[in-house]
């Protein structure tokens, strides 16, 4: 399986929990991901678009606030198992990089793996 784009990562991270508005999406990618990403709107909305397309999120529900609809989406199953698999393969990756780490820095990684 081929990994997944970083933002689309995101985005079904800060809806595993709860079902989230756009704003509210952008919001909370920045919070988990300690201000390291930032959404743009455009960007955003074409991916929720897609997510919807592919299963992987859904609308929940719309709310009106000060005149402005906001549409709620949620993660659906078929989300959860794709952002299950990637947080899978990203353990394999980092654990494949730390082991390769401790490798390098014990000299046992080979003439490769010493300083020049």
């Amino acid at each position: 399986m081929a990994s997944m784009r970083e933002p689309t990562f995101w985005i079904l991270t800060a809806l595993a929990t709860r079902a989230l508005h756009g704003y509210g999406v952008i919001q909370e990618v920045a919070t988990l991901s300690a201000g390291q990403i930032t959404l743009q709107a455009g960007t955003l909305y074409a991916a929720l678009d897609r997510l919807t397309a592919e299963g992987l999120v859904e609308p929940d529900r719309e709310e009106v606030v000060d005149g402005r609809t906001r549409r709620y989406y949620r993660l659906t199953r078929p989300g959860a198992a794709a952002l299950e698999a990637e947080t899978e393969r990203m353990r394999r990756t980092a654990a494949t990089a730390a082991r390769r780490l401790a490798e390098r820095a014990t000299g046992m990684g080979g003439p490769a793996a010493q300083p020049s």
